[in-house]
C-alpha cells in the first residue's frame, strides 16, 4: 500500500501544498499561481486540489497531513516578544494577537476546516518546526547520503539560522541562532529601507548591489557603520543586532528611519522614486556584509559536521551572489541548493520529514536530485491550448514535428524577437527555469532595457539571467559545475569581456546601464557576472532542443530566460494566463507546447 503525506505552509507568505507518496516527490505547488495573487499567504486549497489531482488521488487516501512550523512555538516567541517591549509594540500587538487567538492558535480546527471542503478525511494532522522543514526540503532531495545542512531565513518559530547533519534518513540539529537576531531580517531591513517590498524585494536588494562603487569611500563607511553599529558579527558567524536600531519586533515597520537616517545620512527612499547612487552603495555594503556573515556560518558548519558536502535552504539561500562566494570559497567539494529554498519549499520539507523522520523510511543515495528539475506543477494538453485559441480566435500554426518548431523559434529569437515558452509542468519555487519563461536572444545590446521597459514594466536596473547548455556552460562563464536551478551566480569569461576602452567611463550607475560588457551584453551585469541555468537534456529536453536549434543557427548556446510574468504578477500557471501576458504586453510570439502564435 502506498503511504501518502500532503506538506502544507501557509499564513505568513508564499504558501505551497506538497504531495509525497512512498517518500518520492509527486507535485509541489504555490498557491499564488492559482489566484494570481503574488506570494499569496492563505490556505493552499487550490495548490492541495492540484497535488491531489496529480496523484490522482482523493484527500480520503492521505496517510498524513504535516504543516511546516508549530504555532504553539511561533505564538510563544511573540507573547515573550511583546512582553520584553512593552509598553512599545501595542499596536502590533492589537492587530496581531486576535488573529492568533481566533484561528492561528487553533491551527489544527483550521486545516481541519479548510480540508473538509475537499472530502471526509481521517488522516492525522502534525506539525513540524519551521527550520527542521527546511532542513528536510534540502537535505532529503539532494545527491547526498550525508551532508552539512545549513538554513538560514528570517525567523521560523524562534531559530533563525540553523545548522544540521543530515546522515542517511536522519538529520541532527548542530547549532541554532534565535529571534531577533536574524540575518534574513537583517537583509529585509536594508530592502525595506532602500524603498522595496520586504519578503518579495530582496532579489531587488541583491540586483541593485553591483551598481554600487566598491571602491567608493561612501560605501567603505556604511559597511564599516553597518558592521559597528547595526551587528556584531562573532567568529562563528552568530551576529547580535542593536535593537534600538529596529521597529520588528513590535512595530509596523521594519526600521527606525530617524536612527538610520543619522547614521548613514541619508533618509529612507520612497518606493518608486529615483535611485540615487548613494543607495547602491548602501545596497552593495549589506550585500558584502551579508556574503561576509554566510561565509563565516558555512566555515562554522564545516568544521562541525566535517563533511564535504552543503545543502542550504531557508530565504538566504536565494541569495546567488552569496552561493557563488561560497562556490569560490572551496569550503565544500559539492553543493547543492533546494530551488524553492523559502516557505514554500517549507512544505515540501515538511512532507519528506514525515516520511523519512515520520516513519522511519530507510534513504537510499541518489545519483542526481529528486527535484525531477523542480517541474513539479501542473501542465496542459494539446487540446485544452487549442481550444483556447480557437474559443479566443487567435491565429496560430501547430506544429506535429517539435524540432521543426524549435528551429522556428531559434528563427525568431535570433532577429530579435521575444517570445514566451509555455512547455509542460510549471516550476516549483520562484525561478522560471524553461518551463514558464520568456525567451530572448542574449546577443542584443538593448535586449535588457527593453525587456524591462516593455515586456516586464519593471525597474530598469534589474539583470536578466541566461540559460545555457550544460555542456556550454564554461564556455561563456567561470562555471564548472551544473546550476540547473538559477541559483549561482558567476563571473562572465574575460575573453568575452569587453575592454576598458570600449567602455565610456561613466560614475552615474543609470548610464551604466546602456553599455554593452560583453559578446551577451543582455545577460551580463554591470560587475560582470551572470546568474545562471544550466540546461540538461534530461531534465528539460524541449528547453535544450530549442538551445541546440539556436546555437546551430547563432554559434550560441544560450538565451535571456525571465520568468513568464510581468511586474507584481505571479509566474503564469494555465494557457489562458500565458495567453493574457502575451496580449498585456510587446512579446511577439508565444509558443504553448505545440502551438506557435504570433502577434501581427
Amino acid at each position: 500500500m502506498r503511504y501518502t503525506i500532503l506538506g502544507i505552509s501557509a499564513f505568513y507568505h508564499d504558501s505551497a501544498a506538497a504531495l509525497v507518496i512512498d517518500g518520492r516527490i509527486i507535485a509541489a505547488a504555490q498557491e499564488e499561481r492559482f489566484t494570481r495573487i503574488k506570494h499569496d499567504a492563505s490556505f493552499p486549497i487550490h495548490a492541495i486540489r492540484y497535488v491531489l489531482a496529480e496523484a490522482s488521488v482523493d484527500i480520503g487516501q492521505v496517510h498524513s497531513i504535516i504543516f511546516y512550523d508549530k504555532p504553539l512555538l511561533k505564538f510563544e516567541r511573540l507573547l515573550e516578544t511583546y512582553h520584553a517591549i512593552a509598553p512599545r509594540g501595542l499596536t502590533s500587538f492589537l492587530t496581531a494577537i486576535p488573529v492568533w487567538v481566533k484561528d492561528k492558535l487553533f491551527l489544527r480546527r483550521l486545516i481541519r476546516r479548510e480540508l473538509v471542503t475537499l472530502g471526509k478525511f481521517t488522516a492525522p494532522i502534525q506539525f513540524t518546526e519551521h527550520h527542521l522543514s527546511h532542513a528536510a526540503s534540502t537535505f532529503y532531495p539532494s545527491p547526498f547520503e550525508e551532508a552539512t545542512i545549513l538554513t538560514i531565513d528570517g525567523v521560523g518559530e524562534w531559530a533563525t539560522t540553523t545548522i544540521s547533519h543530515g546522515q542517511g534518513n536522519q538529520i541532527r540539529m548542530l547549532r541554532e541562532l534565535h529571534f531577533p537576531h536574524s540575518v534574513g531580517l537583517l537583509y529585509s531591513a536594508f530592502t525595506y529601507y532602500l524603498g522595496f517590498k520586504v519578503n518579495g524585494g530582496e532579489y531587488k536588494l541583491m540586483g541593485l548591489a553591483p551598481y554600487g562603487n566598491p571602491t567608493a569611500k561612501q560605501t567603505q563607511y556604511f559597511r564599516e557603520k553597518i558592521s559597528s553599529e547595526l551587528v556584531s558579527l562573532k567568529e562563528d558567524g552568530s551576529i547580535q543586532l542593536d535593537m534600538s536600531y529596529f521597529k520588528f519586533m513590535g512595530g509596523l515597520r521594519m526600521t527606525d528611519d530617524r536612527k538610520w537616517n543619522r547614521l548613514f545620512g541619508i533618509p529612507r527612499r520612497s518606493p518608486e522614486s529615483e535611485i540615487l547612487p548613494e543607495y547602491t552603495n548602501l545596497a552593495l555594503a549589506i550585500q558584502q556584509v551579508t556574503e561576509k556573515i554566510v561565509l563565516r556560518l558555512a566555515t562554522t558548519a564545516r568544521s562541525l559536521t566535517q563533511s564535504k558536502n552543503l545543502t542550504m535552504a531557508g530565504g538566504v539561500a536565494l541569495n546567488s551572489v552569496a552561493n557563488g562566494k561560497l562556490l569560490d570559497s572551496g569550503l565544500f567539494d559539492n553543493i547543492w541548493i533546494q530551488p524553492a529554498a523559502g516557505d514554500a519549499g517549507g512544505a515540501l520539507g515538511a512532507a519528506l520529514a514525515g516520511w523519512y523522520i515520520g516513519q522511519q523510511a530507510p534513504r537510499t543515495a541518489n545519483t542526481s536530485d529528486s527535484m525531477q528539475g523542480a517541474y513539479l506543477g501542473p501542465s496542459f494538453t494539446q487540446r485544452t491550448i487549442e481550444q483556447l485559441l480557437y474559443r479566443q480566435n487567435i491565429g496560430f500554426t501547430y506544429y506535429e514535428n517539435f524540432v521543426e518548431l524549435a528551429e522556428q523559434t531559434a528563427r525568431l529569437l535570433a532577429d530579435g524577437k521575444v517570445v514566451g515558452w509555455f512547455q509542460g509542468r510549471m516550476e516549483f519555487g520562484p525561478r522560471a527555469l524553461g518551463n514558464r519563461s520568456i525567451l530572448a536572444d542574449a546577443r542584443h545590446p538593448e535586449m535588457q532595457l527593453r525587456l524591462n521597459q516593455k515586456v516586464k514594466f519593471r525597474e530598469n536596473f534589474r539583470p536578466f539571467a541566461p540559460s545555457v547548455l550544460q555542456e556550454d556552460a564554461a564556455d561563456y562563464f567561470d562555471l564548472d559545475v551544473p546550476s540547473p536551478y538559477m541559483l549561482l551566480v558567476r563571473p562572465v569569461l574575460e575573453s568575452r569581456r569587453c575592454s576598458v576602452e570600449q567602455l565610456q567611463e561613466d560614475k552615474d550607475w543609470r548610464n551604466q546601464l546602456a553599455q554593452a560588457r560583453s559578446d551577451i551584453p543582455a545577460v551580463t551585469h554591470v560587475d560582470y557576472s551572470a546568474r545562471i541555468q544550466t540546461v540538461d537534456e534530461r531534465t528539460n529536453p524541449r528547453f535544450a532542443q530549442l538551445l541546440r536549434a539556436f546555437k546551430k543557427q547563432t554559434g550560441y548556446s544560450l538565451l535571456v530566460n525571465t520568468s513568464f510574468n510581468v511586474r507584481d504578477e505571479p509566474i503564469v500557471c494555465t494557457p489562458a494566463d500565458a495567453l493574457r501576458c502575451f496580449q498585456q504586453t510587446e512579446m511577439d510570439a508565444l509558443v504553448m507546447e505545440n502551438f506557435l502564435v504570433i502577434k501581427q
